[in-house]
């Protein structure tokens, strides 16, 4: 049989070790067979050598919009105080959007050099800024569909109710190509009005719905709450995902477990975003500071489906990052503590499989008739990957080759 494209001797995921290696044959941009060993020829063979081959991984919550700027902003020298939201807003009037897609653009092929192949970005807009966070990144989604396929989710980050002007912007967005419909209700003087607001447009636009919620030092006062039981009223369980929710770290676990249960009730999904939440939290303390990161292999536990994922990339709120989700969850895992292998094959599951879920991709995965969105990972398997920050050495979009790594060698001497 003649194929396009095939990946010989590959291990993939879920698999063990006594399981036979793979071939992967691909044809017309889609998986087209999966056996030890393939009969046929193709115009590209991939020799994995026992490498680890899984689906492209899933960057469920990004700022495009806003990476590299750190260097641009006011910021601090110090811990204290640290305004991430106001240094990027005093700066807001002079980005163009030429300047939006510019970075971008950057920053997106950073991610697809690490193997991302499907994402969301989350886009401001306000009356600071108008639309130009949002056509900037908006450029670019059909000029890098080659490699990665974007959807945005429309956000007020710094509020909504108390912002004039913000809500018809967010509405002429979802009327312009916005897919989701975000909110970011701790910067609002109306938190529960900004919440069913977003529920609101959602229904209007028929749109998922996606979060920034419940980021504090106190899981006395929880905003997820109301968005669970907003999420059954109206019916859009599976279509809900909430990001940050730091509050749940401070708790004891089985108050967690009680928020967890309510969220898998609902159908609320999870997004950690360990970069962001380690940089910002625990600035009340100045010894003995809390990670101020979410536990998320624990409300997976109890049903909830969970990401991990990048959210800022060299700005204020983050100034580190490169787009790897790979460094993303090895330090997430790191984080809370979790490292034997049938945990760290849950986080794995974060930037993959429950990714997609999150993002409602019924497509994703390595399966006959899935589309060819493959990575090659140096490493043996999924716990090996995490474990030792392993490199994409190949990556594919529907068949087509987007990424190629050469392996370090090592040169010893004579």
């Amino acid at each position: 049989m003649e194929f396009d494209l095939l990946l010989r001797q590959v291990r993939l995921p879920h698999s063990a070790a006594t399981d036979p290696l793979m071939d992967i044959g691909v044809q017309g941009g889609r998986i087209a067979a999966l056996a030890p060993r393939l009969e046929g020829s193709a115009r590209e063979q991939v020799q994995g050598q026992g490498r680890l081959v899984c689906a492209g991984f899933v960057e469920t919550h990004i700022h495009l919009d806003k990476s590299c700027l750190f260097n641009r902003c006011d910021c601090e020298t110090t811990r204290f105080p640290h305004l991430a939201m106001e240094r990027v807003s005093a700066i807001k009037p002079q980005i163009t959007v030429e300047d939006v897609t510019a970075r971008a653009a950057a920053t997106l092929e950073k991610c697809v050099l690490h193997g991302c192949t499907r994402m969301r970005t989350h886009v401001e807009v306000d009356p600071r800024i108008g639309l130009r966070f949002f056509e900037g990144v908006k450029a670019l989604i059909d000029s890098y569909a080659w490699a990665v396929d974007v959807e945005i989710c429309v956000m007020p980050q710094e509020g909504l109710t108390n912002n004039p002007g913000t809500d018809e912007l967010m509405v002429a967005a979802l009327r312009n190509g916005a897919r989701v419909v975000g909110a970011a209700p701790n910067y609002d003087s109306d938190r529960a009005a900004q919440i069913r607001r977003v529920f609101e447009m959602a229904r209007e636009f028929d749109v998922d719905i996606d979060m920034h919620l419940d980021s504090g030092i106190s899981g006395d006062d929880l905003d997820t709450h109301l968005v669970c039981d907003l999420t059954e009223q109206y019916g859009w369980g599976g279509r809900v995902a909430i990001g940050h929710v730091t509050k749940l770290s401070t708790m004891k676990p089985a108050d967690v477990d009680v928020v967890a249960r309510r969220m898998a009730d609902a159908g609320v999904a999870l997004t950690v975003l360990p970069a962001t939440d380690l940089y910002l939290g625990g600035r009340h303390r100045d010894a003995d500071v809390p990670r101020s990161v979410v536990d998320a292999n624990r409300l997976v536990e109890s049903g909830v489906v969970c990401s991990i994922s990048s959210n800022n990339i060299q700005n204020p709120f983050t100034p580190f990052g490169d787009g790897q989700l790979i460094r993303q969850a090895s330090t997430y895992a790191n984080i809370i503590q979790r490292g034997n292998a049938a945990d760290v094959r849950a986080v794995w599951s974060m930037i993959t499989d429950s990714s997609a879920r999150l993002l409602r991709q019924d497509d994703y995965g390595i399966r006959e008739g899935a589309p060819a969105d493959l990575v090659v990972v140096d490493a043996t398997d999924e716990v090996d990957a995490l474990r030792s920050f392993a490199p994409v050495l190949d990556a594919f979009k529907r068949g087509r080759r987007t990424v190629t790594r050469t392996p370090a060698v090592l040169h010893r001497p004579g």
